[in-house]
């Protein structure tokens, strides 16, 4: 892989083995961690979560719980 396909490598700079090591280790993690994300929810709230704040919104009605 050149240095050009690294993500996050610093243009125009030579980059040592462990510093690239370093670059695609992280890149792998990155791409591992989104992988394990969960598929949106169907028919779910648009946006944030709404239950973190303790309340419901639906048609413009907030619920507490």
């Amino acid at each position: 892989m050149s240095q050009d396909q690294i993500p996050n490598a610093a243009p125009g700079k030579s980059l040592t083995a462990a510093a690239r090591r370093a670059l695609e280790e992280a890149q792998a993690r990155r791409d591992a961690e989104a992988a394990l994300q969960p598929p949106p929810e169907e028919g779910g709230p648009k946006g944030p979560e709404p239950t973190r704040f303790g309340d419901w919104e639906r048609k413009g009605i907030a619920v507490d719980f």
